[in-house]
């Protein structure tokens, strides 16, 4: 009998998600005696996040930022991060060439379209004063799926992009775009996205996980091996409508694999170091409240993720 896993995706499925649909056309999941569901977002209009599906019951596995983990965790959901979908930081804030806007600064009394994330525009405004400016910005949300366009219609001066994903779009449209990459204004940014579970879910699934895990290594180091063979599977598994465009999939897949594997090959471990430089930025600047609205001194990284699911000898997929 196999054991059904729930796995929410936090985008439409894409390049970052490319490991999992391998494992899935693969069949590895189903050898691993595992039945996987994956739920996508647009199935409610992205009215529920992945991180909430899963502290409420309704998926087992969710892709999310790191920032979901610390927020649930300080109040008092004890979700855990249990490998990191891609190794370091593919995004960074992004102003068209033409817009002659090309240093954070210039950022100030300007529009940025924001998802209205945790944190988002906090890590925006200290982007913005750890280039000299004030960080005193306009705020828009668009929907979801307009934040992009806004950005190219000019109904927005900037905007946070995965540079795999939108920033390849841009370069095959002939779009230049200024990219300001977070670690290069002292932004120490954590994992994003990673994978996230209960910690309920996890002790009473281990072995299954342990699966799971396994599997999608196997898909994500396909898939930097043979990118045009993972994009391949990726469109014709998923079949969703926004990869409709080979040649934009192959290209993001190219890029996107580039950032699967650590610098010892491995794909889903996660350092502490980068999840206490996060952290410790966080309440530094007086951001995590918990849910008595108290604000958070501390942080112990340690509770916050964990390697124990993955497995050290990676899986081939001949």
């Amino acid at each position: 009998m196999s054991i059904p896993i729930r796995l929410a995706l936090d985008w439409t499925p894409n390049t970052n998600h490319t490991g999992f649909y391998v494992a899935l056309a693969k069949g590895l999941y189903k050898k691993a005696g595992l039945d996987i569901e994956i739920i996508l977002p647009d199935k409610d209009n992205y009215q529920l996040t992945p991180a909430k599906r899963v502290a409420s019951g309704q998926a087992d596995l969710a892709i999310t930022p790191s920032e979901s983990i610390i927020s649930f965790q300080t109040n008092g959901v004890p979700l855990v991060a249990v490998a990191a979908v891609l190794a370091r930081d593919a995004s960074a804030i992004v102003t068209l060439k033409q817009s002659g806007i090309d240093h954070p600064r210039q950022l100030d009394g300007k529009v940025y379209a924001s998802y209205g994330a945790r944190y988002e525009d906090e890590i925006v405004r200290q982007m913005i004063q750890n280039d000299g400016g004030r960080g005193q910005f306009v705020s828009h949300q668009p929907a979801r799926l307009d934040i992009w366009q806004s950005l190219l219609t000019n109904e927005a001066d900037a905007t946070w992009i995965f540079l795999p994903w939108e920033g390849v779009e841009a370069d095959i449209k002939g779009i230049e775009l200024n990219q300001f990459l977070l670690d290069d204004y002292e932004i120490p940014y954590g994992y994003s996205p990673v994978l996230a579970a209960h910690r309920d879910w996890t002790d009473q699934n281990a072995d299954a996980l342990r699966q799971f895990m396994e599997a999608a290594s196997a898909g994500f180091r396909f898939a930097v091996e043979d990118s045009d063979e993972a994009a391949r599977l990726l469109i014709e598994t998923a079949k969703h409508p926004t990869l409709k465009n080979r040649n934009f999939v192959e290209q993001s897949q190219q890029l996107a694999s580039g950032y699967y594997l650590d610098g010892e090959g491995q794909w889903g471990f996660m350092h502490r170091n980068v999840w206490a430089s996060f952290a410790n930025w966080l309440t530094r600047n007086h951001l995590i409240a918990d849910k008595e609205g108290e604000l958070v001194q501390r942080i112990d990284p340690a509770n916050l993720f964990t390697n124990e699911f993955l497995s050290e000898v990676p899986v081939l997929i001949r």
